[in-house]
């Protein structure tokens, strides 16, 4: 892990709670303490300072006990390759970029994109081109 941060000069990481499935909250880690040595004042000075941050605490603790986000993150992961593999059997749908993590992107034939909304929401990714961005959980 520390060749994705310290030793890549990281001095702070964010880590997002809602992305990996949480109700709300994220967590900011510095990495190197010395890189500003005001910011464990700025969050109060932004009035940033929940007053039930337990409930917050909570679930990220859950998250991080037990490698419960790597699991998490690895079957978004999984769930967008069978996706990916799934869609690239259908004529008209191309795929527009390699499937490397929990995204799916992908040109639709016309009118497709209308039909598939009738179930599922998801966004336009590049709208001139029909190429749609499904992203897996």
């Amino acid at each position: 892990m520390q060749a994705f941060t310290t030793d890549a000069g990281v001095d702070v990481l964010s880590f997002g709670g809602t992305k990996n499935g949480l109700l709300f909250g994220e967590a900011v880690i510095w990495l190197n303490p010395q890189s500003d040595p005001g910011m464990s004042y700025l969050r109060k000075m932004n009035m940033q300072l929940a007053s039930k941050i337990r409930f917050v605490s909570a679930q990220l603790v859950a998250l991080l006990t037990d490698g419960l986000w790597l699991r998490s993150a690895s079957h978004a992961n999984e769930m967008a390759q069978r996706l990916s593999e799934g869609i690239s059997a259908i004529n008209g749908v191309s795929l527009t970029q390699a499937t490397q993590s929990n995204g799916v992107f992908a040109v639709l034939p016309p009118g497709a994109a209308a039909k598939v909304r009738e179930s599922f929401r998801f966004y336009d990714w590049d709208q001139a081109r029909g190429e749609v961005r499904w992203m897996c959980s």
